[in-house]
């Protein structure tokens, strides 16, 4: 799973299977703002529910 960029903004997803949680941390101009944390089923987190948290995210910060 890559990053996402919207807006100048990256979004890096890391997820660890054994705790069944991940975060995706929010960068801008490479500077570090925050992480946004998830829990998850499965082998891996689907892509859609990576992707539904950036849009929130981007929808709640006007990017």
């Amino acid at each position: 799973m890559g990053a996402i960029e919207r807006s100048g903004y990256r979004f890096v997803p890391e997820f660890s299977v054994i705790m069944q949680n991940g975060a995706v941390h929010v960068y801008n101009k490479d500077q570090f703002i925050e992480e946004i944390q998830f829990q998850f089923s499965g082998k891996f987190p689907e892509m859609d529910q990576i992707e539904d948290l950036v849009d929130e995210y981007c929808n709640q910060h006007n990017i």
